[in-house]
């Protein structure tokens, strides 16, 4: 009862300071109140939830105090009473207003404070946020970024989490001037991708991508920016190890990532020189489905290419068709993807540098330059290419195409109905592998019918030409068949999974809600690379970059 009763006098006297000090002409006399009020706070219950409410109110008006009375606040931001937390943290916002100072500490504060549970506690604390982010937008992010750089993960989460669904949809209204804090969001990104999931690099580069600095009318080296970042993510500056096939997804994931860049005219010279030089001579180690989506992200990628680039890619290319150019009069079946892929990637690269096929595959092409080399004699590379390979995989692909189209026709016809979803979903499957399979083998007829004179016409661009695995935008598991249905009968390997990456993986943080749909095959790569390996394991990188794996921190406020 007497303790009741001391809390109900303390509780008298604050009113008393607070009155003093509202009706006080010059507040500043009134110091010795303002210091009853810091000293109740170190008091309990409705005391200190009252002093919580009084200390921001009259805060400006004593500076040579500020440094004790908000060390008084931060300490009932800490409370375990949830209503003296609350009113704490609604005066944070309070005390930056006229102390522009100190806001940058108190965002670090709130910062940390986002790893509340407490839906009131969060609720406050995220709108107190709002509330300086309006009142200083470049302190308030440059706290809220060191927390993403370097605090546990739990807390690292929630700060991304706040910053994803907060700060990026207002991003017109909160970073004002507009380019001056586009450009400095953008440092502050590009400092912490040194650490982030693969869906945290995904989510940050959509963010970037949507930037004005970066739009449609940006100019060339701003684009070149968006993509070195990129490219800083596949860790092209690594020595390459066949093992890593979390480094592996990540070239493909970044690769495919970069496409749109190349389309704006960024150079995509050094992504295309590491695979050449890195995992081409280690093509043959590749797991099967690797192969497989490497391939096609190559393909659609030369187009890009400079004629320096088509050069220096053309042998090997060539020499990888050849390999899996089926021989002539053979029974064997062959891997249509690859040898789809790799007609698209040649004839792109060729059309970019016509006249380097004189010496690679015998070619009479006129440029005027002395590289034609016309004067040499190649005939029995011509002949070799021509007659061995280009006529043979003609004649086993119009047959392979008659005889899939005899399946696609036939066979539905054999399959019962399905009386559930799963059997409807099979059923589907098995129609659209062959659908697949059918139009890879007319789209190798297609490409491979040029080639056969002696000045071909080489198909360049893209809109000569629609590869098959993009038209399938259909489940992945769809595509996998699809692979598996064109791999080699007896070649004693492995067969191609071209797009089996529906197998289930462990997301990364804050992805699972993106990814629950159905999506194109293409889009599935990356969303397998983000989640597989967003946690750095698996692989055994050797030292390379790899997306975030788990720590930990302690909290510390300053």
């Amino acid at each position: 009862m007497a303790s009741e009763t001391d809390e109900n006098s303390v509780i008298a006297m604050l009113y008393e300071y607070g009155e003093r000090l509202s009706n006080s002409e010059d507040k500043s006399k009134n110091e010795s109140d303002y210091l009853g009020i810091i000293e109740a706070a170190k008091s309990k219950g409705k005391v200190k939830q009252l002093a919580a409410q009084l200390i921001p109110r009259y805060f400006k008006y004593f500076p040579n105090l500020s440094v004790r009375s908000l060390e008084a606040q931060l300490d009932l931001c800490e409370e375990e009473e949830l209503g003296i937390t609350v009113q704490a943290v609604r005066g944070l916002a309070t005390i930056c207003k006229d102390s522009k100072d100190l806001l940058p500490k108190v965002a670090d504060v709130l910062g940390q404070l986002l790893i509340t549970e407490e839906p009131l506690e969060k609720d406050a604390v995220q709108k107190a946020l709002m509330s300086i982010l309006r009142q200083d937008a470049k302190a308030t992010l440059t706290a809220l970024f060191k927390h993403v750089e370097n605090s546990d993960e739990n807390l690292r989460e929630k700060v991304l989490a706040f910053i994803r669904e907060k700060v990026f949809p207002l991003k017109n209204d909160l970073l004002q001037p507009q380019e001056e804090m586009e450009r400095h969001v953008t440092d502050l990104i590009k400092k912490s991708l040194q650490d982030v999931t693969g869906a945290e690099f995904k989510m940050f580069m959509e963010f970037l991508k949507s930037l004005s600095i970066f739009g449609e009318k940006a100019p060339q080296e701003r684009v070149q920016e968006l993509l070195e970042i990129v490219e800083s993510q596949a860790d092209l500056d690594s020595q390459f190890k066949v093992e890593d096939t979390d480094h592996i997804d990540r070239l493909m994931a970044c690769l495919f990532m970069s496409l749109p860049f190349y389309a704006r005219g960024a150079s995509n010279s050094k992504f295309l020189n590491y695979i050449n030089k890195s995992l081409f001579p280690a093509f043959d180690k590749l797991p099967e489905d690797k192969k497989t989506e490497l391939l096609k992200k190559i393909a659609e990628s030369v187009q890009f290419s400079s004629a320096q680039d088509a050069r220096n890619l053309l042998p090997t290319i060539l020499q990888l068709l050849k390999k899996y150019m089926p021989k002539r009069k053979t029974t064997e079946e062959f891997n249509y993807l690859h040898v789809e892929c790799l007609l698209y990637a040649f004839h792109q690269l060729a059309h970019k540098s016509p006249n380097s096929t004189n010496s690679l595959c015998g070619y009479k092409i006129v440029t005027g330059q002395p590289s034609d080399r016309l004067g040499e004699d190649f005939t029995d590379l011509y002949k070799d290419f021509i007659e061995r390979q280009v006529i043979a995989l003609l004649e086993v692909a119009e047959s392979l195409s008659k005889s899939t189209l005899k399946k696609l026709t036939q066979g539905m016809t054999k399959v019962p109905a399905a009386k559930d979803e799963n059997g409807k979903a099979e059923e589907k499957a098995k129609k659209v592998a062959l659908g697949v399979g059918l139009r890879s083998c007319n789209n190798i007829t297609k490409l491979i019918t040029p080639l056969k004179q002696k000045t071909p016409e080489f198909l360049g661009g893209p809109k000569n030409f629609n590869p098959s695995w993009k038209e399938a935008a259909k489940p992945a598991a769809a595509a996998a068949t699809a692979t598996q249905a064109s791999a080699p009968a007896n070649s004693g390997a492995k067969r191609p999974a071209a797009a089996n990456n529906g197998a289930t993986t462990k997301r990364a943080r804050g992805e699972q809600h993106q990814h629950q749909q159905r999506q194109p095959e293409q889009q599935h790569l990356v969303n397998k690379a983000f989640a597989g390996i967003s946690r750095g394991g698996g692989g055994g990188g050797g030292g390379r970059r790899q997306w975030r794996a788990g720590r930990g921190r302690g909290r510390n406020y300053y």
